[in-house]
């Protein structure tokens, strides 16, 4: 899913979710997308912590608390560019399964800052940012 249509169907869906797993860093110097006009929840939780990059073992219960103790039936997930909230919308998912709830975990493809364009710089040629979509510093 594309982040226009990520934004799109967490503005159809008021129970949705967005959760950023981008690390602590990111999130302070980069931004993150700002929902405050949809209503929706929004979960900041690392799927890889900073520096090390290595997976943190409490994601999904991270998630969970995030949002209030209750996964809602549809989480759209968003990264830097679309690969770790392809793994974290993966993990919640099993772990939904594997727990007998039904979760709908979408992928926001792009991610929030996109690729990297001709002079290597990110959130120009696509992502949440490039779409001029809602975001804030944090």
């Amino acid at each position: 899913m594309t982040p226009p249509e990520a934004y799109e169907a967490l503005r159809g869906d008021a129970t949705a979710a967005l959760v950023d797993v981008r690390t602590k860093p990111e999130w302070s110097f980069v931004g993150i997308p700002d929902l405050r006009s949809t209503g929706n929840r929004m979960a900041l939780a690392e799927w890889r912590s900073y520096p090390d990059m290595s997976v943190n073992p409490t994601f999904v219960e991270d998630v969970t608390a995030e949002l209030g103790g209750t996964l809602p039936d549809t989480i759209l997930f968003i990264c830097r560019s679309g690969a770790r909230s392809d793994d974290a919308a993966r993990a919640v998912s099993q772990t939904a399964e594997q727990a007998g709830i039904s979760v709908r975990c979408i992928n926001v493809a792009e991610g929030f800052e996109g690729d990297l364009d001709s002079d290597a710089h990110r959130g120009s040629m696509n992502g949440w940012k490039a779409h001029s979509l809602p975001w804030r510093q944090t």
